[in-house]
């Protein structure tokens, strides 16, 4: 023991570390009551099994395949109108909280203390808007708009607006901001420094970010199509409603060929962007 703590001096802090994490995790699992056992015993075993037998053989008559094709593209519209929604909110919020855009900063000169303070209800904005579940959201504007595409636009839109903007400012942070700090130091404005500065640098990982985000985006219009937000996911409730397994598994078949899609999308933009 003592020997391997002479090679490697950080062996007892991380082993210490490990063991509190451990500690702390125990309770959480008890609390949750998680059994993996449960997942082999026979019962199970056999339940999962005719629920899974369920699903097949997916639906496959030309006026369903119809009907999936047209919720699909409605899927594809609510993803990407709410990710334009989204950015629209995320952009400003994220440009006044992103510090590295702060002419105040590099003094610190004047109105360094007010732009801490004005950031502040901007950085709440955006935690308020991610710490509402965009299916609370949807339950909002199905009764603001009624029930529809756009509730889900509107859901997706806020929600995600809180989580692009708090990720944005934090790209925004961490790339390399010399060039960004040069341009402010020659007396540019914040836009002037953003667009020929931090945008270049920063512009791969905002894409990849961007997209992963409308794939998630996608992926929950299925919850919201449960309450009436239209799409592949009221679809889905639907077929569920009626048992109709076959039909479930074709959506979801759907649903993963959405997701090769964004991953497709994802690494042409990286590739484009590098």
């Amino acid at each position: 023991m003592n020997a391997f703590v002479s090679r490697d001096p950080a062996a007892v802090p991380r082993l210490l570390l490990t063991l509190g994490i451990i500690a702390l995790l125990w309770p959480g699992f008890r609390l949750t009551e998680f059994d993996p056992g449960a997942l082999i015993d026979p019962r199970s075993r056999e339940t999962m099994g005719k629920f899974i037998a369920s699903f097949f053989p997916l639906a496959s008559s030309p006026e369903f395949l119809a009907l999936v094709a047209r919720s699909t593209f409605e899927t594809l519209a609510i993803a990407t109108a709410g990710m334009v929604v989204a950015m629209a909110i995320a952009w400003p919020l994220a440009l006044m909280v992103a510090r590295s855009l702060s002419i105040s900063r590099i003094g610190p000169g004047p109105g360094f203390t007010a732009g801490r303070i004005l950031r502040l209800p901007v950085r709440f904005a955006l935690m308020f808007f991610r710490s509402i579940p965009e299916i609370v959201w949807a339950l909002l504007f199905v009764r603001a708009v009624g029930l529809g595409p756009a509730a889900g636009v509107l859901a997706i839109g806020v929600t995600y607006g809180g989580m692009l903007g708090k990720v944005y400012s934090e790209i925004l942070e961490s790339n390399d901001t010399r060039p960004t700090t040069v341009l402010l130091e020659s007396g540019a404005g914040r836009l002037p420094a953003f667009f020929y500065g931090t945008w270049p640098v920063a512009l791969p990982e905002l894409v990849s970010y961007t997209v992963y985000r409308w794939e998630c985006a996608v992926r929950a219009s299925v919850i919201m199509g449960f309450v009436g937000a239209g799409g592949l996911g009221q679809q889905m409730e639907l077929s569920m409603r009626m048992l109709s397994g076959g039909e479930v598994s074709t959506i979801l078949l759907v649903f993963l060929l959405l997701v090769v899609l964004a991953d497709g999308i994802s690494a042409l933009l990286r590739r484009m962007t590098a």
